[in-house]
């Protein structure tokens, strides 16, 4: 494959982004140097770069799209909504549906507020949360790997520069499968903690008992459960990892696969939190969410016309054995080259990531940035092993075929040295103090 726009626009781009892209989590030291730069356009699972290059691929937009690029009903829905208008100065029609839609799906969830992305949603859940608790700290789970882009929690990262310590002293790290952690917490600041942030799972399942032991403890203490399900929902279960794990958090917020890749989130939650951020309380005003184009008519419709896809088309039930037929079909490619503990499929079959360990057992950038080399020059840009409704049993084949190729040459660099293999320079972690 040759790259040569990819890298033309790659100097551009860092001259004027920041970066080079406006996601960090797409940026260049992400991938290997030998690898598409900018996405042409996608349909379904495939995807072309600018050069040309057509790949299978995983991911899909930091897994927003679960339907597959381009979903004709999606697509159309959103069309349609914009040939009449956008954005209005009062409220349209949609939001009213959308609203409807979405708290019919989530058992417990009686009001909401859409906001455009992930982080809008888990502010706005720690404003409330401090606002109806009137207290200050944020526990989040230590082992979840991003919560949102604002300095409450970029503050607890090593990314942190620009962010007062007096700021970022106010959220403090649980570990996940430990309720002693959040015990320790909750003791060592009593009275303080205003709410308790997670996932439910990520590649790691919860331990029998663990969400619902997490709420009564909050429960007990004061504290405001929320539950992250940008990622699980819609994919573990319609009703999202609460319906899935049988749990009720206070609040849950909502992402990413709501509209398909359309800029559109989601804060949801009991009525007795929620309205403080309304207009029928006589309690303090909470400013919760409100945005110029927090409600525009294209991204509602988007994320109606896909929740009515969830519900009529088994989606759930296809990720889930699309991720298993991966799954298996890596892991025996992995075992027959005795990389079964290098290489290895991990979590949930609707979200499954991938190990890339040395020699040693340990995690490594320079063998995962060798796995990303040797898988892209084989037609598949695979960050992750996270499917959409549009792979297919031909897409996994060739899937399974690739990375068994690329195993042999990950095979080889275990045997004579990753530096042999590699094409420039590692990839490297988001969250680091210093490039």
């Amino acid at each position: 494959m040759r790259f040569d726009e990819s890298r033309r626009l790659r100097e551009k781009a860092h001259r004027l982004i920041p970066g080079g892209a406006h996601t960090y989590a797409k940026g260049d030291d992400q991938y290997p140097e030998d690898a598409p730069g900018f996405i042409a356009r996608g349909r379904g699972c495939h995807v072309w770069d600018v050069d040309g290059n057509e790949f299978i691929e995983y991911g899909a937009g930091l897994r927003a799209v679960t339907l597959g690029h381009g979903h004709p009903r999606v697509v159309e829905a959103a069309e349609r909504a914009m040939r009449d208008g956008t954005n209005f100065v009062r409220p349209s029609r949609v939001e009213l549906e959308l609203a409807e839609k979405l708290l019919s799906l989530l058992p417990g969830a009686e009001m909401v507020k859409f906001g455009k992305n992930g982080s809008d949603a888990t502010s706005a859940a720690v404003r409330l949360s401090r606002a109806y608790t009137g207290r200050d700290l944020v526990a989040i789970c230590a082992e979840h790997a991003f919560f949102s882009i604002d300095d409450w929690f970029i503050g607890s990262t090593a990314m942190n520069a620009g962010i007062p310590e007096i700021v970022s002293s106010l959220t403090v790290k649980f570990h996940y499968n430990d309720l002693a952690s959040l015990e320790r917490l909750f003791a060592e600041h009593p009275g303080r903690i205003a709410c308790v942030m997670m996932e439910a799972a990520t590649w790691m399942e919860p331990t029998e008992g663990f969400l619902q032991q997490v709420i009564d403890l909050c429960h007990a203490r004061g504290a405001v459960f929320v539950l992250d399900e940008m990622i699980t929902g819609f994919r573990w279960h319609l009703g999202g990892a609460q319906a899935y794990y049988g749990i009720r958090p206070d609040l849950s917020t909502f992402g990413k696969a709501l509209g398909n890749g359309f800029s559109v989130s989601a804060l949801v939650g009991r009525r007795e939190i929620m309205e403080l951020g309304g207009l029928r309380d006589t309690r303090p005003r909470v400013f919760l969410l409100s945005l110029t184009h927090g409600a525009e008519t294209h991204a509602m419709a988007a994320a109606l016309a896909a929740l009515q896809v969830y519900q009529e088309e088994d989606v759930v039930g296809s990720l889930r054995r699309t991720g298993e037929a991966l799954r298996a079909g890596i892991g025996r490619a992995s075992a027959e080259l005795g990389l079964a503990s290098h290489v290895q499929p991990i979590g949930h079959p609707a979200n499954l990531v991938y190990t890339t360990r040395d020699g040693d057992g340990n995690p490594s950038q320079e063998f995962r940035t060798l796995f990303l080399q040797e898988t892209i020059r084989r037609g598949l840009l695979m960050p992750s092993l996270v499917v959409n409704l549009a792979h297919g049993d031909e897409d996994v084949r060739r899937t399974i075929e690739g990375v068994g190729e690329a195993l042999t040459v990950y095979r080889k660099a275990l045997d004579t040295g990753v530096e042999k293999h590699l094409l420039g320079r590692s990839v490297k972690p988001v969250f680091r103090k210093f490039n």
